[in-house]
Protein backbone atom coordinates (compact mmCIF):
# COMPACT_ATOMS: atom_id res chain seq x y z
CA UNK A 1 0.00 0.00 0.00
CA UNK A 2 1.15 3.60 -0.95
CA UNK A 3 -0.38 6.69 0.49
CA UNK A 4 0.92 10.00 -1.02
CA UNK A 5 -0.67 13.60 -0.41
CA UNK A 6 -2.25 15.46 -3.30
CA UNK A 7 -0.43 18.20 -4.85
CA UNK A 8 -1.95 21.28 -5.11
CA UNK A 9 -2.07 23.35 -9.32
CA UNK A 10 0.87 25.10 -7.63
CA UNK A 11 2.64 21.61 -6.73
CA UNK A 12 2.70 21.91 -3.10
CA UNK A 13 1.30 19.05 -0.84
CA UNK A 14 -2.43 19.14 0.48
CA UNK A 15 -2.97 18.18 3.55
CA UNK A 16 -5.84 16.00 4.47
CA UNK A 17 -6.24 15.11 0.72
CA UNK A 18 -4.53 11.63 -0.23
CA UNK A 19 -3.86 9.13 -3.10
CA UNK A 20 -3.55 5.53 -1.94
CA UNK A 21 -2.29 2.44 -4.13
CA UNK A 22 -3.49 -0.81 -2.98
CA UNK A 23 -2.61 -3.29 -5.75
CA UNK A 24 -4.52 -3.03 -8.46
CA UNK A 25 -6.87 -0.48 -6.89
CA UNK A 26 -6.55 3.45 -6.50
CA UNK A 27 -8.33 5.38 -3.99
CA UNK A 28 -8.97 8.99 -3.28
CA UNK A 29 -9.14 9.59 0.61
CA UNK A 30 -10.73 13.63 2.26
CA UNK A 31 -9.92 13.82 5.80
CA UNK A 32 -10.68 10.28 7.45
CA UNK A 33 -13.58 9.08 4.29
CA UNK A 34 -12.56 7.59 1.33
CA UNK A 35 -14.32 9.17 -1.34
CA UNK A 36 -13.25 7.17 -4.49
CA UNK A 37 -12.34 3.92 -5.36
CA UNK A 38 -10.76 2.69 -8.62
CA UNK A 39 -11.24 -0.66 -8.90
CA UNK A 40 -10.08 -1.82 -12.52
CA UNK A 41 -12.06 0.41 -15.08
CA UNK A 42 -15.15 1.20 -12.77
CA UNK A 43 -15.28 4.18 -10.40
CA UNK A 44 -17.52 3.52 -7.24
CA UNK A 45 -18.19 6.75 -5.36
CA UNK A 46 -19.26 7.10 -1.57
CA UNK A 47 -22.84 7.43 -1.92
CA UNK A 48 -22.67 9.67 1.34
CA UNK A 49 -19.60 11.61 1.11
CA UNK A 50 -18.59 11.66 -2.22
CA UNK A 51 -20.16 15.59 -2.42
CA UNK A 52 -19.44 16.20 1.14
CA UNK A 53 -17.74 19.93 1.01
CA UNK A 54 -16.34 22.33 -1.44
CA UNK A 55 -13.00 20.93 -0.61
CA UNK A 56 -13.80 17.47 -0.77
CA UNK A 57 -15.43 18.23 -4.25
CA UNK A 58 -12.09 20.30 -5.69
CA UNK A 59 -10.00 17.26 -4.62
CA UNK A 60 -12.13 14.91 -6.16
CA UNK A 61 -12.29 16.70 -9.52
CA UNK A 62 -9.08 17.01 -9.72
CA UNK A 63 -8.65 13.19 -8.83
CA UNK A 64 -10.80 12.04 -11.45
CA UNK A 65 -10.28 14.85 -13.77
CA UNK A 66 -14.01 16.49 -14.20
CA UNK A 67 -15.76 18.66 -12.93
CA UNK A 68 -19.32 17.67 -11.29
CA UNK A 69 -21.44 17.91 -14.03
CA UNK A 70 -19.96 15.45 -15.77
CA UNK A 71 -19.67 13.09 -12.36
CA UNK A 72 -23.28 14.07 -11.83
CA UNK A 73 -24.15 12.73 -15.55
CA UNK A 74 -21.79 9.45 -15.06
CA UNK A 75 -23.23 8.61 -11.76
CA UNK A 76 -26.90 8.81 -13.19
CA UNK A 77 -26.33 6.87 -16.52
CA UNK A 78 -24.45 3.88 -14.14
CA UNK A 79 -21.27 4.99 -15.33
CA UNK A 80 -20.11 5.46 -12.05
CA UNK A 81 -21.35 3.21 -8.99
CA UNK A 82 -22.19 4.60 -5.73
CA UNK A 83 -21.94 2.70 -2.07
CA UNK A 84 -20.80 2.86 1.26
CA UNK A 85 -16.90 3.13 1.33
CA UNK A 86 -16.17 3.96 4.50
CA UNK A 87 -18.20 1.27 6.93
Amino acid sequence: MNVMNMTSNSGNKVANQFIIEDGNDLYFQSYKSIIVKIEGNQIILDENKWDYSTTTGKYRNMFLNEGIAITRQKIKSGEYLLADLNN
